[in-house]
């Protein structure tokens, strides 16, 4: 009997404590693995037929339009607000996309990218992919985090339209008066659905701060398809078209967007004392792939499709890398 007790005390004594690390890979399972399976299966779907370019551009339309601006009025507007936010953590965010967007135009010189090419290759290296960032910050800090993260993108999608605007109107040969392209990115910034639900879901929270259940019934039974339905779309979007003919110069706007941006990220948020949720959502920020939008914009204003297909390739590819090692900084 007092053996048996004894030994009962020793396995006691030899009980593991709670590993922080099983806990960081737990996080990163949890919030990553879900995102790229959807992305997987919209591969596959597209592979076989199941969706085509109809549905794609339909499903994109329906989430730019309606569903995210809904789910990013929702949740900020419904998330409690313990005081004045420190704004600290977009300050950061901006610098950095200012000092890539510089490094993008310094390499298409040293590699001798094409005016055709230019424009592409410049926003691929800082532009990030709004939907995979979504969707990883709701699967690991919930409503708190898509709050920062809101506020984050409302602020830098207008530096980032004007960078990457600017950067491929000068590259294609057009000629547009700046009073003219000041206008054209003006009407594109105030009538941007993402920039205005957020300012909206900030005003709501600050006036409101709570929805009423039938309407949070009605945003969650509506948005629950958003996550879902861009993410598809998104890896039904993805092909190996062209990459074979851009892979180099892929890896080279890879490399801006998911490393350097993410390390000079890092070292600037300390330097500032960002910590805490600022400091995740903005490291998660950063290891974002680049927009599959670069490849409208680069229709649009003539350059270059295929390197814009290869770059959003290998760049969604390779962020499950970046973003699973931010996670577990």
């Amino acid at each position: 009997m007092t053996f048996r007790a004894n030994s009962e005390k020793i396995e006691l004594l030899h009980v593991s404590p709670p590993n922080p690390q099983s806990k960081d890979f737990e996080l990163v399972i949890n919030s990553v693995f879900p995102v790229f399976a959807l992305l997987g299966i919209g591969i596959i779907l597209r592979r076989y037929d199941l969706t085509g370019d109809v549905f794609l551009k339909t499903a994109d339309r329906l989430v730019y339009f309606i569903f995210f601006p809904a789910l990013l009025f929702w949740k900020i507007g419904s998330a409690s607000s313990t005081g004045e936010m420190d704004l600290t953590y977009c300050l950061v965010v901006l610098i950095v996309i200012v000092l890539i967007f510089v490094l993008s135009l310094i390499l298409i010189r040293v590699f001798h990218i094409s005016n055709f090419g230019a424009g592409t290759f410049s926003q691929s290296a800082y532009r990030f992919n709004t939907y995979i960032g979504m969707a990883i910050v709701i699967n690991a800090f919930g409503a708190e985090g898509v709050r920062y993260f809101g506020i984050m993108i409302s602020i830098a999608i207008p530096i980032i339209n004007v960078a990457a605007v600017s950067t491929l109107i000068w590259y294609s040969g057009r000629r547009i008066d700046a009073k003219h392209t000041f206008l054209m990115m003006s009407r594109a910034v105030i009538s941007n659905p993402l920039i205005l639900s957020c300012v909206a879901g900030i005003l709501y929270a600050r006036g409101v701060g709570s929805f009423p259940n039938f309407l949070v019934n009605t945003f969650q039974l509506m948005t629950s398809v958003t996550l879902p339905l861009a993410l598809l779309s998104i890896g039904g979007t993805l092909t190996f078209r062209g990459l074979k003919g851009y892979f180099n110069v892929s890896v080279i706007a890879a490399v801006c967007k998911l490393i350097l941006m993410p390390l000079i990220g890092y070292f600037l948020l300390q330097a500032f004392g960002v910590t805490g949720i600022p400091f995740k959502i903005s490291m998660i920020f950063f290891a974002l792939p680049t927009a599959t939008s670069i490849y409208i914009l680069s229709s649009q204003l003539n350059s270059d499709t295929e390197m814009a297909s290869a770059t959003i390739l290998i760049s969604t590819i390779l962020s499950f890398f970046s973003l699973t090692i931010v996670l577990l900084i």
